[in-house]
């Protein structure tokens, strides 16, 4: 089994409590909006394998190491991941018209910051998007998901409140 940790919206803010449940992934995902190359390099350092995609807000910086779609298998499973996607029923037009080439099992994006964890029977896939993990946005709560892939399968998905979206936190213990 891989342990996936998955996070978007980042907008430049990185803090205690998003490593505290980072660590021990064996790959970290980011869908986008990064805010800074420095992130970047913070995740990059957290897990033996990092993935990710830059998003309308990231600059020429992250363009450059980052693309804007990622295609690719983890223990069997077809994974996309891009940063405007959607949902089942409301794909993005981009999006859309990737998932009917790829095919893939899971669908990964961020952009709208709102949690989703919904199925999607007509292109029989998973689509993820683990909210927003920064301070920037109209999110009340910061959130990421953590899950495992064994063999081809979406598995233990945890979505994690991170705090709110505002309030100063205390990260003692984290």
């Amino acid at each position: 089994m891989t342990r996936i940790a998955l996070l978007s919206d980042t907008h430049g803010y990185f803090d205690a409590r998003i490593a505290h449940h980072l660590r021990g992934a064996d790959e970290i995902w980011h869908a986008g909006d990064f805010g800074s190359s420095e992130l970047v390099l913070q995740l990059t350092a957290l897990a033996p394998t990092f993935r990710g995609v830059y998003g309308n807000i990231d600059g020429t910086d992250i363009r450059y190491t980052e693309p804007l779609v990622q295609d690719f298998r983890v223990e069997g499973l077809h994974v996309l991941m891009t940063h405007i996607g959607g949902y089942p029923g409301h794909y993005a037009p981009a999006a859309r018209q990737l998932l009917a080439q790829v095919r893939p099992g899971l669908f990964v994006c961020g952009h709208s910051h709102i949690l989703r964890v919904m199925p999607d029977p007509k292109l029989g896939l998973l689509t993820l998007n683990p909210g927003a993990a920064g301070r920037h946005g109209f999110h009340r709560v910061r959130t990421l998901l953590r899950f495992g892939i064994d063999q081809g399968k979406v598995v233990d998905m945890q979505a994690v409140e991170l705090g709110p979206r505002t309030a100063i936190l205390d990260t003692e213990g984290y």
